[in-house]
């Protein structure tokens, strides 16, 4: 009975404030203006949604709705020639037609509004990170936010697909590369102001259960594996093994064959990406990590086809309160009593952003995609003792290279080093800051080598972008550059191939096998 009293409180709330919220003039206008292009849909207290398609045609529409019952409104991330055309009878093709482009729609939420407001802050540094400065974000109207990144900051074309046609697949793929670089921040973030035991006593789960072990090479959670020692009584062989299920091995010797006996086992933690362990790697997994993922919503998934999203000022029916727009550098500032809706002051959710500004995003998160599905290393492997006169077995992420010369770079590489005479400046620092700390150099040789190239641009980046950059890549794990095939190259104008270029797919597969090459010639 006391549930039914307190939903019922809510829903007369709700309804009391309604129609005089909708009527503020200024919330109408800005989501009438927000409107253009998208499916609209009104909402009646939650039980149910009006008919799609539909969309608003006059200002006038949303009291018209509110008058019938709606208390909320919801829209489309994607942008229509025409929403009223929508049909559940299109196909994808008739769908990419009628689609005019779509806006990067980043949903961020937590049962706790200070780990979702954490989250948004590294989100927006993210998105700035990979140049994307003109960022809408809004309280969802509970317990996260909503961050927009528009349409027009996206290419029209990448590597010759139509980028309007590729929704959800780029937009999701985006969401998992952002995700990859805040999931390993975010437990820091979270625990600069609380301990484990708070966390502990916020969520009613145990200290234990918010620990993970972490591959120190990687940054992803270990997983927990048994090591076995098996024996077999008749040759009185030893293997060991991880096991991988539960049946009872076979000695391996031909002329035995008999089954062996589990001698001992021990718990080892297992990095299946690296495809090390703590058996044999020790000291790869003695970080310990606080467990946050399931906290938040790391996913940032609000990506599916014709997928609606709470309009900016709509209202909330289960809180009361209003999916205002906030200022991007005051996230940490804000409170629940900020979005009480006879309250707010309305500003504007959908930034201008510049033409082709989320191009960058776009091309890391497709390479970002690439490195993940290649090798066990996620990686392309390159194995040393492939070169001729190497006896090493080591994968190349594994060596370091002293005394590094030009005269073993790719033709690509030197020719950026040569300053870039045109636009492309910040394409090709990311292209150096990849290749060089993937070749393991300090930390002072990197700044003193990315200085002598930027003082050779046509315009040196400013020095605090520059430092910011490599402060950047500091905390975060080494990764190839993009391969050898990416128009990247070709469009900064330094792809001039030379016999070796046609062996290899990356840049710095390049270095290695100059590097081996040279040696075995001296030996």
């Amino acid at each position: 009975m006391e549930d039914s009293n307190k939903i019922s409180f809510k829903e007369q709330r709700i309804r009391e404030i309604t129609l005089a919220y909708y009527s503020i003039s200024e919330v109408k206008k800005a989501m009438f203006e927000f409107s253009q292009n998208r499916e609209v849909v009104p909402s009646y207290m939650m039980e149910s949604f009006g008919k799609r398609p539909d969309a608003l045609q006059y200002e006038s529409d949303i009291l018209e709705h509110v008058k019938k019952g709606a208390t909320s409104f919801h829209c489309s991330e994607e942008l229509w020639k025409d929403p009223l055309e929508l049909s559940i009878e299109h196909k994808e093709q008739d769908l990419n037609e009628l689609r005019i482009g779509w806006d990067l729609l980043l949903d961020v939420d937590s049962p706790y509004l200070e780990y979702s407001k954490i989250y948004a802050h590294l989100l927006i540094e993210a998105l700035e990170f990979n140049g994307v400065k003109n960022i809408g974000i809004k309280f969802s109207g509970s317990k996260g936010f909503h961050v927009i990144v528009p349409w027009k900051a996206f290419p029209k074309q990448i590597y010759g697909q139509e980028t309007k046609k590729m929704f959800p697949e780029f937009p999701r793929l985006i969401c998992q590369y952002l995700s990859s670089i805040i999931q390993p921040k975010l437990a820091d973030k979270i625990f600069e102001n609380e301990s484990l035991k708070d966390l502990a006593k916020k969520t009613g789960n145990k200290e234990e259960e918010l620990l993970i072990i972490e591959c120190l090479n990687c940054h992803r959670p270990a997983v927990k594996k048994e090591l076995v020692t098996w024996f077999c009584p008749n040759c009185k062989n030893e293997l060991v093994m991880i096991q991988r299920n539960k049946r009872i091995l076979k000695c391996p010797n031909g002329d035995c064959r008999q089954a062996m006996i589990k001698k001992s086992s021990k718990e080892i933690y297992s990095c299946e990406f690296c495809n090390r362990n703590s058996n044999k790697n020790p000291e790869n997994f003695s970080k310990i990590r606080e467990k946050t993922e399931k906290f938040i919503d790391a996913d940032l998934v609000l990506v599916a086809p014709r997928h609606l999203f709470r309009m900016p000022y709509s209202l909330h029916e289960k809180t009361a309160l209003s999916s205002i727009v906030i200022d991007k550098d005051k996230i940490k500032d804000f409170q629940l009593t900020d979005a009480r809706p006879l309250k707010i002051k309305v500003k504007n959710f959908y930034p201008d952003s510049k033409e082709n500004e989320a191009k960058n995003l776009l091309l890391q998160a497709l390479d970002w995609k690439e490195q993940r599905d290649k090798s066990k290393h996620n990686l392309p492997n390159f194995n040393a003792s492939n070169l001729q006169g190497s006896s090493n077995n080591k994968d190349y992420q594994d060596i370091k290279l002293t005394n590094l010369t030009e005269d073993i770079f790719p033709p690509c590489i030197k020719l950026i080093l040569k300053g870039i005479k045109q636009d492309g400046r910040k394409r090709a620092l990311f292209i150096l800051m990849n290749f060089f700390k993937f070749l393991k150099l300090s930390d002072e040789e990197l700044y003193e080598r990315i200085k002598s190239w930027n003082e050779k641009n046509y315009s040196p980046l400013k020095q605090g972008y520059i430092i910011s950059q490599i402060n950047w890549y500091k905390k975060n794990q080494a990764r190839l550059p993009p391969n050898c095939d990416k128009l990247l190259y070709k469009e900064l104008g330094v792809c001039h191939p030379d016999e070796i270029c046609r062996q290899i797919k990356n840049p710095v597969n390049y270095v290695f096998k100059r590097h081996f090459r040279k040696n075995s010639n001296k030996k």
